[in-house]
C-alpha cells in the first residue's frame, strides 16, 4: 500500500483529515486565516513590505496587500503580527533522513522520528532528501506526513546514491558498470522516487547511464562529485552539483580521469583564484549548462574553532552521546584552529556570489553530517546567516532557499513566494530578519498548506532524540 502511494505525484494535495500524530502540534487550524500587520519578505528577492496583511483561504494564499486596505472575511481567525515578518516556507535542498553515529564510526543512522520535526519546526516547509541510506524509510515517511500521521515537510524522496567503488560509506551500494546504474535507476523510480544524487567515487560513464535513464522518467540528478569533474558532469547532463567549488577535483594538480583524488583539497582550494580564466569559464559552462549549484555552508562552517554559535537548542536535541561527540569535536577544532578551514569557507562563500551574479541558479540545504555540528533544521536557518555574511542581502539569501528552489523543481507556480494562488507555506518570525539577519532563528508558527504548527513545540518534541532515531 505505502509503495503505491508512493508513485503519487511529488507534492500531493493537504491530507484531508488530521490524524493525532501531528494534530498535537497545530497552533492555527482554521479554513480562513488573516495575517494582519506584518512585515512581508516573499522570496523574490524584492523590496521588504511593511504592514501587509496576508489573507489564507483553504490552504492558500487568497489575498496579499497593505493592511489599510484589506478587511479580514467574517469568521477568519485574526492574528495581529505587528512587530513579526512573514516569509515563504524554506526549501531545503540537500536534506537527510539521516545523521552521523559520532565517534569516528562511518554509520548514518536514519532518523525518521526526529528530523521531519526539526525541519518543520526550523521553516522547512518542502525537501529533498540529497540521498538516502534507507529510500523505502524515506518513502514511508513522506506517506505518513502526506496523510496526516506525522508532523514533517513535503519530501522529495531521492534514491539510494548512486556510488562507484570503492564506497565512501559502508551502508552505499557500489555500482559495478554503467548498466548497472541505468537498472538501478530504473527500479527506484518506478518504486517512487522523484530525484537520484551520484556519489564521490561514480565514474563518468556509470553517471552518463545514470542520467539518461533518470531523464527519460522525467527525474532529476544532483551530485556530490569527486571522481568526476564538474564541466565533465555538466557535459554528461547532470542538472545539480552539491556544496560548490569546495568539492570539485577538476582544478587538482595530477587528476586522473574518473580517479578521486587523494590527499588534502584545502590547499589547492584556498590558493584558487575565483576571478581567474579557469574558475570563471567553468562558472560560465555551468550558467550555460543550466547546472544548479546547492549551498551547504553550514557543514562546512562546523569544526571551525566557535562557529557555528553554541546554541542550547541544539544540545537539548541531542542525546547525551550525541552531544558529547559533537562537543568533543568542537573542543578539538579550538585546540588546534587550522587557518585552512576558514579559508576554504570564505573561497566557497567567494564561489557562490559570483556564480550568482554570472546568473547560476544557487539552492541551499542543511546537510546534517559533517562534524554533527549541522543539525536538520536549524542548519538551514544558519545557512541563511552564512549567505548573507557571503554578500547576498538578507531578501537575496531567503531567495536561494525559497523561490530558486521552487524553480528547480518545477514548482514555482505553487510554493516557492508569498503569492495569491500560492500554497500557503509561510513562517512566522518574531523579529526583522531584513535588518538583522540572526532573526531568522525567531520562528514561532510554520504554515503547511495553511495549517499552523507551533515551533518550539515541535523542536521541544524532540529533545534527546537526535543520535538515536
Amino acid at each position: 500500500m505505502i509503495f503505491a502511494l508512493a508513485a503519487s505525484v511529488l507534492f500531493g494535495q493537504p491530507p484531508t483529515r488530521m490524524l493525532p500524530g501531528a494534530q498535537t502540534f497545530v497552533a492555527v487550524d482554521s479554513p480562513s486565516v488573516a495575517l494582519t500587520h506584518v512585515r512581508v519578505i516573499d522570496g523574490t528577492g524584492g523590496v521588504v513590505e511593511e504592514d501587509r496583511t496576508i489573507i489564507i483561504n483553504q490552504g492558500k494564499v487568497q489575498t496579499v496587500g497593505a493592511s489599510s486596505q484589506i478587511v479580514p472575511p467574517a469568521g477568519a481567525k485574526v492574528m495581529d503580527l505587528a512587530g513579526h515578518t512573514v516569509i515563504p516556507g524554506l526549501i531545503g535542498m540537500h536534506e537527510h533522513l539521516h545523521y552521523p553515529s559520532g565517534g569516528g564510526i562511518p554509520m548514518y543512522p536514519v532518523h525518521a522520528f526526529s528530523f521531519p520535526r526539526l525541519y518543520l519546526g526550523c521553516g522547512v516547509t518542502t525537501m529533498r532528501t540529497a540521498g538516502s541510506m534507507e529510500p523505502y524509510t524515506e518513502l514511508a515517511v513522506k506517506n505518513f506526513i502526506d496523510a496526516g500521521r506525522m508532523p514533517g515537510p513535503k519530501i522529495d524522496v531521492t534514491g539510494p546514491f548512486l556510488e562507484g567503488a570503492p564506497a565512501t560509506v559502508p551502508q552505499m551500494y557500489e555500482l559495478k558498470s554503467p548498466e548497472d546504474a541505468r537498472k538501478l535507476v530504473e527500479y527506484w523510480a518506478g518504486v517512487g522516487v522523484t530525484s537520484f544524487k551520484a556519489f564521490m567515487h561514480i565514474t563518468r560513464a556509470q553517471l552518463a547511464a545514470a542520467v539518461a535513464e533518470a531523464h527519460k522518467h522525467k527525474i532529476k540528478v544532483t551530485g556530490h562529485l569527486c571522481a568526476v569533474g564538474f564541466r565533465e558532469a555538466a557535459a554528461i547532463g547532470i542538472d545539480n552539483l552539491e556544496h560548490g567549488i569546495i568539492v570539485d577535483t577538476e582544478f587538482t594538480p595530477g587528476k586522473k580521469p574518473d580517479v578521486c583524488p587523494g590527499g588534502d583539497p584545502r590547499p589547492v582550494l584556498a590558493n584558487l583564484d575565483i576571478q581567474s580564466a579557469p574558475v570563471q569559464d567553468m562558472i560560465k559552462d555551468l550558467v550555460q549548462h543550466k547546472v544548479a549549484i546547492t549551498s551547504t555552508l553550514a557543514v562546512f562552517e562546523a569544526g571551525q574553532p566557535d562557529r557555528p554559535p553554541l546554541q542550547s537548542r541544539m544540545l537539548d536535541a541531542m542525546t547525551p552521546q550525541a552531544a558529547v561527540s559533537y562537543l568533543s569535536a568542537r573542543a578539538r577544532a579550538a585546540e588546534n584552529p587550522d587557518p585552512l578551514d576558514l579559508a576554504t569557507l570564505k573561497k566557497e562563500m567567494e564561489f557562490e556570489y559570483a556564480f550568482v551574479k554570472a546568473g547560476g541558479l544557487l539552492m541551499a540545504g542543511a546537510d546534517p553530517s559533517g562534524n554533527g555540528g549541522a543539525l536538520a533544521g536549524f542548519a538551514d536557518q544558519r545557512n541563511i546567516v552564512l549567505l548573507v555574511e557571503a554578500g547576498f542581502t538578507p531578501a537575496e539569501a531567503i531567495r536561494i532557499y525559497t523561490l530558486n528552489a521552487a524553480l528547480y523543481l518545477g514548482e514555482a507556480d505553487r510554493i516557492g513566494t508569498i503569492a495569491a494562488g500560492k500554497a500557503a507555506d509561510l513562517v512566522v518570525i518574531k523579529g526583522d530578519p531584513s535588518k538583522k539577519i540572526t532573526d531568522i532563528e525567531k520562528m514561532t508558527v510554520v504554515f503547511r498548506d495553511g495549517v499552523g504548527y507551533d515551533t518550539q513545540k515541535l523542536i521541544k518534541s524532540v529533545d534527546h532524540a537526535v543520535g538515536l532515531y
